[in-house]
């Protein structure tokens, strides 16, 4: 698998460089966000946790994945500016587990229809 970068762009504001990048894996499936991770980290010279990949999008036998990655300059920068699903998505963060759903309550059983309700529906 090779990646290049596409372009890149870089945002002091958000403390990051963005990324857009093309990976090529020809004959092979679509690589794995994390292995996509670990080459665009050793490409732009930082930590594989820095690193994240917000987005990545393949067509079917074209062997290629166009994707948009953010390379953070500390962990801590890349928890405070990303969504939680994005951290979850590429394992910064665990998951919340969420709390059972309780019960419904019993359903009470129909009630029979009033002999006069009964009577007035037949006229």
């Amino acid at each position: 698998m090779e990646v290049e970068f596409i372009e890149t762009k870089d945002n002091p504001l958000m403390e990051r460089m963005e990324i857009k990048f093309r990976a090529t894996h020809p004959g092979e499936p679509t690589a794995s966000r994390e292995a996509i991770r670990e080459k665009i980290a050793s490409l732009a010279k930082s930590a594989k946790d820095k690193v994240i990949i917000d987005s990545m999008s393949s067509k079917f036998g074209l062997g290629q994945t166009i994707g948009y990655a953010k390379v953070y300059r500390t962990v801590e920068d890349a928890k405070k500016h990303e969504r939680k699903h994005v951290l979850v998505r590429n394992k910064l963060i665990e998951a919340e587990k969420k709390a059972a759903a309780p019960a419904p309550a019993p359903k009470k059983p129909a009630q029979a229809a009033a002999p006069q309700a009964v009577a007035e529906k037949k006229k």
